[in-house]
């Protein structure tokens, strides 16, 4: 078996903690917020329909299941390439969550 060097490995962990409240809460929070003010409507593909029928509670969801998704390919990928799955969710969150707020700022 081939061993990989650790390398960010011990980074993995606080990656995850960026990418859960960046993506999962920071995004959340300011779309509900955008979609309380008038000042933005959901885009995403397949959020739209779920906020459309079920409001904020289905973006939770849908935020729910796409946060468990990921984490099981974490947890079946392999070493270096397995730290690519928090830093890419953690990457994705930082920007929806940074558009948000640009958009619902007065």
């Amino acid at each position: 078996m081939v061993e990989f060097p650790t390398g960010f490995t011990e980074y993995e962990g606080a990656v995850w903690v960026v990418a859960v409240l960046a993506y999962g809460v920071g995004d959340t929070l300011t779309t509900y917020v955008g979609l309380r003010s008038g000042r933005a409507a959901e885009a995403g593909p397949l959020a739209a329909p779920l906020v459309e029928g079920y409001g904020i509670l289905g973006l939770v969801a849908l935020k729910l299941v796409t946060l468990g998704l990921f984490y099981a390919a974490w947890r079946v990928a392999r070493p270096p390439a397995r730290f690519a799955v928090p830093l890419a969710v953690a990457v994705v969150g930082v920007g929806v969550t940074a558009w948000n707020l640009a958009v619902v700022s007065p």
